[in-house]
């Protein structure tokens, strides 16, 4: 009676043993699989901001326009987002965030600023205005996206001159975009003829900056701007040129309502060489 009393106590010791050890190890099992999940949707979410920010970088918004109008005659201006380089062009539905909300303006030399209408297009929004006076007509658009691409704010800016008459001198003082680039005479290039262009932010020169500079062969380029804001380079196929001038700074601010870490503004200017 003794020994299978025993025997029992034993056999129910070894069960709990067995019983806790298994539990121990689905514990330790469970806990592991807790710290694998939190790594993997960290993992995740690290790679989805940064597909968000190489995403958002490589695309543009930009004005594309005729270089010269005529007085009294409606000059048509188109606004594009996409990838100029990759000759790709987004539909409005697909532009980031709120880009699509974007406020075109218009400033006649002068310096009277209206804001004309745009009505969405396939792939671009359009838009016109008659000029009245000869001289230069700058068109600008600066918008923050509403949404943040990780902890990151964007703003897309960019900037067109058109000429009308036999003015062609931009007063770049006309241009309130606080990242711009122009040239001082606004025309049509010549292909294998020098261009040159200033880059500007807030009021200063972007000293010592790369400059991304697109032909319509899809051929690119980074041309770094001296110490006065000023980048030349070679054109060598006619058509039209999309340059691209780029600020990124850590600070720290509110956006709607999310914290961000880093700002970054993206300024186009467009021009035709023939």
């Amino acid at each position: 009676m003794f020994l299978c009393l025993l025997f029992v106590l034993n056999l129910n010791r070894c069960i709990f043993v067995e019983t806790l050890a298994s539990l121990k190890q689905g514990y330790v099992h469970y806990i592991k699989r807790i710290r694998f999940m939190r790594i993997l949707k960290a993992t995740l979410l690290v790679c989805l901001c940064f597909f968000t920010y190489i995403q958002v970088q490589a695309h543009a918004l930009w004005i594309e326009t005729a270089t010269y109008g005529k007085l009294g005659t409606a000059h048509d201006v188109k606004v594009f987002y996409g990838e100029f380089a990759l000759n790709e062009r987004d539909a409005p539905e697909k532009w980031y965030s709120d880009v699509k909300d974007f406020t075109l303006w218009l400033v006649a030399p002068d310096g009277k600023k209206s804001q004309l209408k745009t009505i969405p297009g396939q792939a671009y929004y359009s838009s016109s205005f008659t000029p009245e006076n000869e001289g230069v007509y700058t068109l600008m658009v600066s918008h923050e996206a509403a949404e943040l691409g990780g902890t990151t704010k964007y703003h897309f800016v960019s900037s067109a001159y058109v000429s009308i008459g036999k003015s062609s001198k931009v007063d770049a003082g006309l241009n309130e975009n606080g990242l711009k680039l122009y040239a001082d005479n606004h025309e049509i290039f010549a292909k294998n003829k020098p261009v040159k262009l200033f880059a500007y932010l807030n009021g200063k020169p972007l000293a010592n900056k790369p400059v991304n500079v697109a032909s319509p062969e899809g051929w690119s380029k980074e041309v770094m701007t001296d110490e006065n804001g000023m980048l030349s380079f070679l054109p060598l196929w006619p058509g039209r040129y999309v340059a691209e001038a780029q600020n990124f700074e850590k600070v720290t601010g509110n956006h709607n309502g999310k914290d961000f870490d880093a700002a970054w503004v993206g300024s186009t200017f467009s021009f035709e060489v023939k």
